[in-house]
């Protein structure tokens, strides 16, 4: 039994003065360069907190975070580790409002590159970011008590989604390169190419041959990667090639209007509002909401959804609104502790325009990506919805809607329909055969249009077709695959069509994707920040707009929605300028117009993504 241990059951401080010498003796003994010096300054750290919580000396917790900032710093020990002893030390300086906790969080996310490695598979970089213990919320929050607003945004970008950026990376086009230096792009296209097909291969090691090659395989094709881009980084004009976004560039994601990302940790949330045409980032602090009271509003609207027996599209919902239900009180606190300090912030609720409404494009963070914001509202008063004062869009990151460009239909382009009314093991979906009709209605001789439909429909057919039409509605039964999210995907006719498949095609210049399936945007809770459900996916598949579902709909309501929705959108053939957001407001509002506008289960799901 070693002294630290021996303290921990008995609480003897001797015991710690004799494990910190015996730490710092094997600091001593143990040479530059060695593996292990990284994790002897880590014993020495939990050692010292442990003195510092026997002692309460400042001098002790020093030496502790001291010995922290030693353990991080070190890269020969292994990644994970270092890792995560960068995490510890982020969250003890954080907990001790210590100067150092700047310092902390940039050298956790310095190391996520090393951690997670563009040589793992896509499965296991999806696990390996389940372990970073809310990382992201952790460093928005730490550089908005430092009134370090841009580089909150730049931590939020380099850190959210982080898988799906890598996979992106990977298949960036890279014309600018090709322009100047063709043999090197060419290079770097080709290995980006096969490193991002082996890191979708989610084969496990087990020491076989053909398994052993092919992780040998990706060791190689990363270490060659990572050279390449080395190299191009020296190259003049090309210093910041595929590096992270810079802070100075975000104001042109709030082009179509304000970009508001909220923030949540423990006891201290805020939001920055990203404004139009404005390289100053606002800052709204939001005192009367914490992290435990999403948490609490995530699980009682999962209770309230399941109590109506929502849980898939054709299901039936049980009976009308229970005065009793939780549903309008969690709407009445995202009101009043997050939504309406926006509003007021950028002067909404005082001067209402009569025409068109802005456009907020909501980033929540961590648990409060769950939370339906664009349906925040005190519905015992009036005037008292946000819908009356904005139209709603989400975005996953600001990149995300830096990247696309406006999209619109010419006589040449085609639109898809895929659906899928019976699905076995899964409720009838009669309400399909009326939904792809209004929809060949509206494209009428406009655009081209094609449908799948049933049999039709397998995974091939459809992943095919997708490659061939601009937009896609897809309406079917859907799943969200908790363990493995790169599995979660649309029901067909002969499989899933998973988020894995879908990630493998390079889509180039798509408009719409409408998922009208359900719990499209529900994500996973222990992967908040990676936003791992089909919505997302078809972002960053190269949608640059998206229509979903956070839980799911009624068969009956979808046919109207998708039918409004088209009926607008076919008027000009344009999305990318927030056009799939307004028209799903507007069909959003008719459906609520219909059924009441306290059905909060089956109006509020529907969202926009993107732009």
């Amino acid at each position: 039994m070693s002294y630290t241990d021996r303290y921990r059951r008995l609480g003897e401080g001797t015991d710690l003065d004799k494990a910190i010498e015996c730490h710092n003796r094997a600091l001593a003994l143990t040479p530059e360069g060695h593996p292990h010096l990284s994790s002897r300054h880590y014993n020495l750290a939990i050692s010292s907190h442990h003195q510092y919580q026997h002692t309460r000396n400042p001098s002790h917790l020093h030496i502790c975070l001291d010995a922290f900032r030693k353990a991080s710093q070190l890269l020969n020990g292994l990644p994970r580790d270092v890792f995560h002893y960068a995490l510890e030390w982020a969250t003890l300086a954080s907990h001790h409002n210590y100067p150092s906790c700047i310092e902390a969080v940039r050298t956790a996310i310095d190391l996520l590159p090393h951690f997670m490695w563009l040589g793992s598979t896509t499965t296991q970089r999806y696990h390996d970011i389940s372990s970073a213990n809310n990382l992201v919320v952790r460093a928005v929050s730490a550089a908005i008590l430092s009134s370090e607003y841009t580089l909150a945004l730049e931590w939020l970008e380099h850190v959210r989604c982080l898988v799906w950026s890598q996979s992106l990376m990977l298949a960036s086009p890279l014309d600018a390169l090709h322009s100047s230096q063709p043999d090197i792009a060419t290079a770097l296209q080709t290995i980006s190419h096969q490193l991002h097909l082996a890191s979708s291969e989610g084969l496990t090691f087990r020491g076989t041959g053909d398994e052993l090659s092919t992780v040998e395989n990706r060791l190689r094709l990363s270490k060659e990667y990572s050279a390449l881009l080395s190299r191009i980084r020296t190259l003049s004009g090309f210093e910041d090639f595929l590096q992270p976004k810079k802070g100075e560039e975000f104001a042109r994601a709030a082009r179509h209007g304000p970009v508001v990302i909220v923030n949540c940790h423990d006891h201290h949330c805020a939001a920055l509002v990203v404004l139009p045409n404005r390289i100053t980032i606002g800052h709204v602090p939001l005192p009367n909401f914490t992290e435990d009271k999403a948490r609490k509003a995530h699980t009682e609207m999962q209770s309230s959804l399941q109590r109506k027996g929502i849980r898939e599209r054709g299901v039936k919902i049980k009976g009308e609104l229970d005065p009793n239900d939780c549903f309008a009180a969690l709407l009445a606190t995202l009101w009043h502790d997050i939504v309406k300090p926006v509003l007021d912030y950028l002067d909404y609720m005082n001067d209402v325009p009569t025409a068109s409404l802005p456009h907020i494009t909501w980033c929540p963070t961590g648990i409060i990506s769950f939370l339906p914001l664009h349906a925040a509202g005190d519905y015992s008063q009036t005037g008292s919805r946000v819908f009356d004062y904005a139209v709603s869009s989400y975005t996953p990151t600001l990149t995300a809607l830096l990247a696309p460009t406006p999209s619109t239909l010419t006589p040449d382009s085609r639109v898809l329909a895929i659906g899928q009314a019976a699905t076995p093991g899964h409720s009838s979906l009669p309400g399909i055969t009326k939904e792809i009709a209004s929809i060949k209605a509206h494209i009428g001789h406009k655009y081209g249009f094609s449908q799948l439909v049933d049999d039709q429909a397998t995974t091939a057919a459809v992943l095919d077709a997708m490659q061939d039409h601009e937009w896609v509605h897809l309406a079917c039964h859907a799943s969200q695959e908790v363990k493995d999210p790169t599995k979660s995907g649309f029901y067909l006719h002969d499989g899933t069509l998973d988020l894995s498949a879908i990630n493998r095609r390079s889509f180039r210049n798509k408009g719409l994707a409408f998922l009208s399936a359900c719990q499209t945007a529900k994500g996973d809770e222990t992967l908040a920040d990676e936003a791992v459900h089909l919505a997302s996916g078809m972002l960053m598949a190269g949608y640059p707009s998206v229509i979903a579902t956070m839980w799911s709909v009624k068969d009956e309501d979808a046919p109207l929605v998708a039918d409004k929705v088209y009926e607008q959108l076919m008027k000009d053939g344009k999305v990318g300028n927030g056009e799939a957001g307004r028209a799903l407001h507007s069909a959003v509002a008719e459906l609520r117009e219909r059924v009441g506008e306290k059905e909060f289960g089956r109006w509020a799901p529907y969202i926009h993504m993107g732009s």
